[in-house]
């Protein structure tokens, strides 16, 4: 695909998040890019297409973080909960296969009775979903996604929840994808535990959790997140003495491999 001559405003833009983006790999100690989404009515120029055939939204996530694409509304379908949060109404097919998940979650104990109601979702769904590295798309972010260790999510959850303007910052588990509904509902930024899925599905691995932070609220979140690192790195200097200084502090034992369970016979 011929990619068109971006604007100046454009190119702008494009420097600016770049900028960001490494700002908060640098902070944070990010391993993976900071991820954009960007909800969109029509298809984007010269953003390529994603072929479709991914197992779940949350793989669109993954994919993101390496480069730039958009897919439509009808390449999320294959995910039937991922479409559900989308806003995508569960109607026919795919409603039938909504529910046959949810009733499995049910029998194996992973959803309780009526929990499928209470998750987070989009009102109506968007036409189009762009993601890449943040700074590599030809528009603003919807929101950015950070798949962070919980050393950098403590900082971002500080960041977001100190100051004249803070406000709570609400953590979800199940669905991960959970997390886009819950920054378009008006939180400016929202940790995810994750979901057992959504572990497979990206490799997240188990020493990471999404930070999510709503795309308007970027420049102010980055600027208080800045003096959030500079205020844990003096305390903890002072912490690393006062600890050094104590005659009994407290050393975590080394530990060797781990000793596998027995099964009961």
């Amino acid at each position: 695909m011929k990619c068109a001559e971006r604007s100046p405003v454009v190119e702008r833009m494009d420097e600016d998040l770049r900028a960001t983006a490494e700002r908060l790999t640098r902070l944070l100690e990010l391993d993976r890019p900071p991820l954009q989404v960007s909800y969109l009515e029509e298809p984007p120029t010269g953003v390529p297409e994603h072929p479709g055939g991914v197992p779940s939204v949350c793989t669109f996530f993954a994919f993101g973080t390496e480069r730039p694409f958009y897919a439509p509304l009808a390449r999320h379908t294959d995910c039937e909960v991922g479409a559900f949060v989308l806003g995508v109404p569960p109607e026919g097919e795919l409603g039938s296969r909504l529910m046959s998940t949810v009733g499995r979650m049910q029998a194996e104990g992973y959803l309780a009775a009526g929990e499928e109601a209470r998750i987070p979702r989009n009102p109506t769904p968007p036409k189009f979903v762009a993601y890449g590295p943040l700074g590599t798309l030809p528009m603003p972010p919807t929101d950015v996604l950070l798949f962070a260790r919980p050393a950098a999510a403590m900082l971002a959850a500080e960041a977001a929840s100190g100051g004249a303007d803070a406000r709570p910052v609400p953590m979800n588990g199940r669905p991960m994808c959970a997390i886009v509904p819950i920054l378009r509902q008006g939180s400016p930024v929202a940790l995810s535990l994750g979901c057992v899925g959504s572990r497979i599905y990206t490799d997240l691995g188990p020493e990471r959790m999404v930070v999510g932070i709503r795309g308007d609220h970027l420049g102010r979140f980055v600027a208080k997140l800045e003096q959030v690192v500079r205020a844990n790195e003096a305390i903890g200097r002072a912490d690393r003495e006062r600890k050094a200084a104590s005659s009994h502090p407290y050393r975590a034992p080394r530990r060797r491999g781990r000793t596998p369970r027995r099964r009961a016979s």
